[in-house]
């Protein structure tokens, strides 16, 4: 029991779970503090339920890494996880969008929801940073690096088309199941009509960007390493 409580705590420790559950943590703390003072839970309970939403991704990327530790090089055993993973990538970083709602309401001072949002909205997007690191680099592992980095940024894309249709059509992930020659008929409108979609090419090329700068600095920092030996000045 030792052993089995031993090695998933370090495979939790090794994908980053115990900060990234910490962010969350204090994002749900900063909004029953509000709920408390305002004596409303229903305004900003939106980030709660997208923030549930955030995790999905990061669980089922687990569970695709963890299938590949248990049978190596059986690529077709990820299928299943993987797919639900690219289905709602877009759910992590959607939080960024939820400034939307900020707005001055009676009895909260507006820097305290300032505060509430980006510790949702930060909570998400580390969240996307992490989740698509392990799955960059198992596919990474199946197909090489230059198929790989293909995969990431087909991905960041992918989820910076996500937040719009999210945010301005409101479509979830779930309706790729439900209602997926609709959401194809309207992602190929807008896209072959660019003068009439401008606000779609902009928001989807700068939120893609913005995702992309994130992972690029995020797997920069997971390399710095301190010299061995500090110069004294």
């Amino acid at each position: 029991m030792l052993t089995i409580l031993s090695k998933t705590h370090r495979f939790l420790a090794d994908h980053l779970f115990y900060p990234l559950a910490l962010s969350s943590l204090l994002a749900v703390g900063l909004y029953a503090a509000r709920v408390v003072l305002s004596r409303n839970w229903v305004v900003y309970f939106n980030l709660v339920w997208n923030l549930f939403l955030a995790w999905l991704p990061y669980l089922f990327s687990l569970w695709a890494i963890a299938l590949e530790r248990r049978r190596p090089g059986r690529w077709w055993l990820v299928w299943l996880p993987a797919a639900l993973w690219l289905a709602f990538f877009p759910n992590a970083p959607y939080l960024l969008t939820d400034f939307f709602h900020l707005t001055q309401r009676p009895g909260i001072p507006l820097w305290y929801d300032i505060g509430l949002i980006a510790a949702f909205a930060w909570s998400g997007f580390f969240l996307a940073l992490v989740s698509l690191r392990m799955m960059h680099l198992l596919v990474e592992g199946y197909v090489g690096v230059i198929l790989g980095w293909l995969f990431a940024l087909s991905a960041l894309g992918l989820a910076g088309l996500g937040l719009f249709l999210g945010r301005f059509s409101r479509w979830n992930s779930w309706d790729l199941l439900t209602s997926p020659k609709a959401i194809l008929k309207e992602t190929l409108w807008r896209a072959l009509n660019p003068f009439q979609n401008l606000s779609f090419y902009g928001f989807t090329l700068m939120f893609t960007a913005l995702l992309l700068v994130g992972y690029l600095v995020f797997i920069s920092v997971q390399r710095l390493k301190l010299p061995r030996k500090q110069a004294h000045w």
